[in-house]
């Protein structure tokens, strides 16, 4: 078995795991294939991948709520959905809940790997790359903790990866589009809402701990996290 990064698949359609463990051990992953959602709860409990590419429409029940159940376990690596519907609301319903990425059936292997690669490339980092600090904000992106000074703050998976995306860019505006680019990876036809709503969540949990408002509005441009000397 290779030493690459560890691919867990979960689809309940034979040829399509047997498709995508070929494709993917050839691209050079480990790759461990399951047919059930308790069956790919148990393997990331078991072997802890560093991705999952993950069906929606599961036998005995959606991928949706295994994301769920995962993430609220402490699992932090990246989920890329499969599905069989170009469905904007189940991307966004994907998203939220903690996946990363979205693929649509029929796809394209060389698609996968792209997407698989561009988002290990975004998610695996070195030990001295942890801990990510702007102003009064820390972030830890290994055990997703993240402090406001002194005062710890509960982040869901989607508003911890949309404050990352702003602490990497301190003090530099970010439109709507870019955001909905590096954060959720999906243009929504120009349905900016799901940015406005998570940059609100934000603001109400890291302001309460500030000094001072954290993320500004750029009327017209976008938003920018404000780096303030401490």
């Amino acid at each position: 078995m290779t030493d690459g990064p560890k691919i867990l698949i979960v689809d309940d359609e034979p040829n399509i795991r047997d498709l995508l463990t070929t494709s993917l051990r050839f691209a050079g992953f480990a790759v461990r294939a399951v047919g059930n959602g308790a069956q790919a709860i148990s393997a990331v409990l078991e072997e802890e991948p560093d991705l999952i590419i993950l069906d929606v429409m599961l036998p005995d029940m959606n991928g949706f709520g295994v994301t769920k159940r995962l993430r609220a376990s402490g699992y932090t690596a990246p989920i890329l959905f499969l599905t069989a519907k170009d469905d904007t609301e189940d991307k966004i319903t994907g998203l939220t809940v903690g996946g990363d990425d979205y693929v649509t059936k029929p796809f394209s292997l060389d698609e996968i790997v792209a997407r698989i690669k561009a988002i290990l490339r975004r998610t695996m980092h070195d030990e001295d790359d942890a801990i990510i600090r702007t102003g009064e904000l820390s972030m830890d992106q290994d055990t997703h903790e993240v402090t406001v000074g002194d005062v710890a703050v509960e982040l869901s998976p989607t508003e911890f990866k949309l404050l990352r995306y702003l602490m990497l860019n301190p003090n530099r505006v970010l439109s709507k589009a870019q955001i909905l680019d590096h954060v959720w990876e999906y243009d929504f036809n120009g349905d900016a809402g799901i940015v406005e709503s998570y940059i609100s969540y934000l603001r109400r949990k890291l302001d309460q701990h500030s000094s001072e408002p954290m993320i500004q509005t750029k009327r017209g441009f976008g938003y920018m996290l404000k780096a303030s000397k401490v």
